[in-house]
């Protein structure tokens, strides 16, 4: 008794503390998506919440290729993959995206989906850059001023692929480069870079001037300050150009030598786009650029339908499972039926405890887990069946039926769960999805279909001492 009185507060126990794992996430989605959406934008979603994936809730699905043909000649491809991934994945988390998937794929690609997402263009854009920060000189020299004369008579001085048009080429002073700016204007600059973003150690978006308009405040590592200060001190009265991306984003006069190693970048900003580029900026330049080579976005009705589909598949093979371990088993599938609600309840529980994303495929995991603990009661009760026909007392044809039932749902579900960690383990967005519901539901089921059902005939026994059961 007291043995079964431990194993009853432990069930309790997971009931009670599944319940609270899934309270968070039965507000939240009763939330209106407007809240939803400030909520997760001021990072203040709840914990245990449990994530809709991209097929359920909607966003954007990108497949990125990394130009390797611009990588270093020392620069190893596997690495620059890696770094990629990284920066990737560190400038969507600043972004505000909840639980992205940022995967590599074959050698050179890059799966990204970003769930919930309500502008894909800008994520798109942030993505994409290559961040490449450089402070150039400006050329403001007699032959300088007639290359930007004659760029500005042109449509566009840049129009032959991206090349420079040769009669302002031959305008141009020696060791110089011409490049646009924000604000539509043409700029001269000296061809190396006076200083490279690869000093910087922090960029934030800040606000001041006389309009009190947002800038991004730069903060370089001590040896880039030194730099930054020597080229200041060098070119009093010059043009200082900032340029990102090959754009020049702005170019003060420098007035005085600037030390301390801080700088800003002014350029007529909106606040999301100066915040857009501080995190750019922060995250770091790309090891090589990536172009998008596939795009599809998921509406949100889509997900809205995709989860009443889900749902009602869910529900009616469950309705359909139950009846009929209650029609065929009687008392024991009423017993068996317990332990595969519990069993639902345990599985989303855990899935929001470890943060799972919930996902279509995830969905047939799930539905292939019940299957499984439906299979593992049936090998039980059927064990009990044969050994109440050879003439046993309930209580010994109960045991024996669970002893001897135990080898093979150990086979069924073990194999079926190293299946499913390889495909956690090589699988990617889909299929990872399926694995997770698998892998953590089959455990689970274990446990209901072994420990749940044997802790309800025990109980049952005891209170009652019944000398047959239904089966």
């Amino acid at each position: 008794m007291s043995k079964l009185h431990w194993k009853w507060i432990g069930i309790l126990a997971l009931i009670l503390i599944s319940g609270l794992f899934l309270y968070p996430s039965v507000e939240w989605y009763q939330t209106p998506p407007a809240e939803r959406q400030k909520l997760e934008q001021a990072r203040l979603r709840p914990r245990w919440l449990l994530n809709l994936g991209l097929d359920l809730k909607g966003g954007s699905h990108l497949l990125l290729e990394l130009d390797v043909a611009k990588l270093g000649p020392q620069e190893n491809i596997h690495d620059a993959m890696d770094r990629a991934i990284e920066i990737i994945r560190n400038r969507i988390d600043q972004f505000g995206v909840s639980e992205p998937l940022i995967a590599r794929q074959g050698e050179r690609w890059i799966v990204v989906q970003l769930p919930g997402i309500t502008n894909p263009e800008r994520a798109k854009e942030l993505i994409g850059k290559t961040a490449l920060l450089e402070f150039r000189i400006v050329d403001t020299s007699e032959t300088a001023q007639k290359a930007i004369q004659k760029a500005a008579e042109l449509p566009d001085p840049f129009a032959a692929e991206g090349k420079l048009n040769p009669e302002i080429a031959k305008l141009l002073p020696p060791d110089t480069d011409l490049l646009s700016g924000k604000d539509g204007a043409y700029y001269v600059v000296k061809a190396s870079a006076a200083l490279t973003g690869a000093y910087l150690k922090n960029a934030r978006v800040e606000k001041g001037g006389d309009f009190n308009l947002p800038h991004v405040a730069l903060q370089f590592n001590p040896e880039g300050g030194q730099i930054f200060d020597r080229v200041t001190a060098a070119n009093v009265q010059k043009n200082l150009a900032i340029v990102l991306d090959g754009q020049v984003y702005s170019a003060p006069v420098i007035r005085q030598r600037i030390s301390g190693g801080n700088a800003i970048i002014e350029g007529n900003f909106q606040m999301a786009d100066a915040a857009a580029l501080a995190i750019v900026l922060r995250a770091g330049a790309l090891p090589a650029p990536v172009r998008i080579i596939e795009e599809r976005t998921v509406g949100p009705s889509v997900g809205e339908d995709s989860i009443r589909a889900g749902t009602k598949a869910c529900l009616t093979g469950l309705a359909s499972v139950l009846l009929f371990m209650l029609f065929y088993y009687r008392f024991s599938g009423l017993v068996a039926n317990t332990a595969l609600i519990l069993n639902f309840l345990f599985l989303m529980a855990g899935m929001a405890y470890f943060k799972a994303t919930l996902t279509l495929p995830g969905i047939a995991g799930i539905l292939l887990s019940l299957a499984m603990a439906v299979d593992a009661n049936v090998l039980i009760l059927e064990r009990i069946r044969e050994e109440l026909a050879l003439g046993k007392p309930l209580v010994l044809a109960i045991t024996a039926g669970y002893d001897k039932a135990w080898s093979a749902i150990l086979d069924s579900n073990m194999t079926t769960w190293i299946a499913g960690i390889f495909l956690f383990q090589f699988g990617s967005g889909p299929v990872k999805g399926f694995a997770v519901t698998l892998t953590l539901g089959i455990l689970i089921s274990m446990f209901t279909a072994l420990q749940v059902t044997r802790a309800i005939y025990e109980a049952w026994i005891s209170a009652f001492n019944p000398k047959e059961i239904s089966i």
